[in-house]
């Protein structure tokens, strides 16, 4: 499942820095995550670090992008491969 930023966002500016995937950014008018990029820190973390750091707690799963482990497991792999040949 990818996250989502929700409205109650404040701009903070916490959460953007702890992506290791680079999924999180300035928004129109809050964060958002980018959920191609977005694996719940799945081969990075144990827990996503967005979530850690958010001091408002508005970053919940994002309903529309259910996804299993597995499946965040091979976005992290697709990922990394791809930063890897850069």
């Amino acid at each position: 499942m990818a996250l989502m930023i929700t409205d109650a966002c404040i701009n903070c500016d916490v959460c953007e820095p702890e992506c290791p995937n680079g999924a999180i950014s300035q928004g129109a008018e809050i964060y958002v995550i980018d959920p191609e990029k977005c694996t719940e820190c799945v081969g990075h973390f144990d827990a996503p670090q967005c979530v850690e750091v958010c001091p408002v707690d508005c970053i919940p799963v994002n309903p529309e992008r259910v996804e299993s482990r597995e499946a965040l497991q091979a976005k992290y792999e697709r990922l990394t491969k791809t930063v890897s040949r850069s």
